[in-house]
């Protein structure tokens, strides 16, 4: 078990950080799509969740900048994916944690 004297305050701040981005609707939504490995463009995940392009494109760029997300440019499209599969993880805590 870790011990409080163990805690680095920047990994706790970036953690932190990381939840504060994935605590959104929308944003848990686009997490779900991209489980399991998955890359998808910004057009797929828009036409997944029925939102806007630009919509889209802005929560991406939050999940992003926030270290929740890594994406890879191909030819015309780029390409957006977990950066750490354990994320998938807390979605699902929280998603088991409100059913009752």
């Amino acid at each position: 078990m870790l011990e409080i004297k163990e805690l680095d305050i920047d990994k706790l701040e970036m953690a932190a950080s990381m939840l504060k981005a994935m605590a959104h609707p929308m944003r848990i939504a686009i997490l779900k799509h991209l489980e399991g490995g998955k890359r998808l463009t910004v057009t797929e995940i828009h036409e997944l969740l029925g939102i806007e392009q630009s919509t889209t494109s802005h929560h991406l760029g939050i999940l992003k900048d926030k270290g929740v997300l890594c994406s890879k440019r191909e030819g015309k499209n780029t390409f957006y994916y977990l950066k750490y599969e354990v994320l998938s993880q807390i979605v699902e805590c929280v998603h088991s944690c409100t059913c009752e």
